[in-house]
């Protein structure tokens, strides 16, 4: 499935950011694209981009991210889809990826399952999943806390499966390490956010590109878990950095417009490499360039 890969590379599914025509430009381009089923507002809309990519991409890799808890209140119908349509890779998050599991390896494709500590890493191991995203310290939005090398290290010592590696990946260099370092994808989200593809607000956009990593915050105060924050975007909010206290939820309700990922925006460690807008194609040029210059030991400024 993977052969054709020009880098070894999963485009990660972003909410309120993929499209379905990033996740195509992302094939088309050689990595693996993929979108969050939600991000389709109905399950009307999700048929329709289902339907979309199914045709666009006959023989790409592609995935979708299902949300395998119970409290996904298309936890079914979206189940169903997935059934009809068969999505190449299907990316659990939360709750047990079994029912999942189940659907997609009875068409014959793969379930990658997003974990952020050994121990979930072990019940997703049990539940018969194809690959493993491990998502470490520098994610964008829901990121983890374990240092990338410790954390491979750990799952190795019982996961022979896929293994993706997520967390402040952003340049060709930082895809080779990770293969060294014994993963088999490097997961990339933020380097995606500013593409055109992306339906990311232009404002958004704009601020990945003007922030370094010191402007990102990593707080639980707006979703309950924590995640990785760009900072300006806060205070263009009128919410001062400063004030927020560890696992107290910041209440939005008298800011009518204001909400976390709308107007509160993710990034990951890694944005300080983003220094313009462009294509995907472009973005994924650059990457495979930094890692073949890489690959034959050529040093080149970011």
């Amino acid at each position: 499935m993977f052969e054709h890969l020009s880098i070894p590379v999963i485009v990660a599914p972003m909410f309120l950011v993929s499209s379905p025509e990033s996740v195509i430009a992302s094939c088309k381009s050689g990595v693996v694209g993929s979108i969050p089923l939600l991000n389709a507002r109905s399950a009307e809309i999700c048929e329709v981009w289902l339907q979309q990519l199914k045709e666009a991409l006959p023989t790409e890799p592609w995935a979708v991210n299902f949300i395998a808890h119970k409290t996904n209140k298309r936890h079914d119908v979206d189940l169903e889809l997935i059934r009809k349509y068969e999505p190449p890779i299907v990316i659990a998050s939360l709750g047990h990826p079994g029912a999942v599991t189940e659907v997609v390896h009875a068409y014959g494709g793969l379930v990658f399952s997003d974990v952020v500590t050994v121990k979930h890493a072990k019940k997703a191991a049990e539940a018969e999943v194809d690959g493993l995203v491990l998502v470490c310290a520098g994610a964008g939005g829901h990121g983890g806390t374990l240092n990338p090398f410790a954390f491979l290290d750990a799952v190795r010592e019982f996961w022979k499966g896929y293994t993706a590696l997520a967390g402040g990946i952003s340049t060709g260099k930082d895809i080779l390490a990770a293969q060294i370092m014994g993963a088999d994808f490097a997961y990339m989200g933020t380097k995606f956010i500013p593409a055109e593809e992306s339906v990311a607000f232009p404002e958004y956009k704009e601020m990945l590109v003007e922030s370094t990593i010191a402007d990102i915050l990593y707080t639980d105060s707006f979703s309950g878990v924590p995640a990785n924050y760009l900072v300006p975007s806060l205070l263009q909010n009128n919410i001062d950095p400063a004030s927020l206290k560890s696992r107290e939820t910041v209440d939005l309700s008298h800011m009518v417009d204001v909400k976390a990922w709308k107007n509160i925006w993710a990034a990951g460690h890694g944005v300080t490499t983003i220094k313009s807008i462009d294509s995907t194609a472009a973005i994924v040029g650059k990457l495979v360039t930094e890692y073949e210059n890489a690959k034959n030991g050529v040093l080149v400024k970011v």
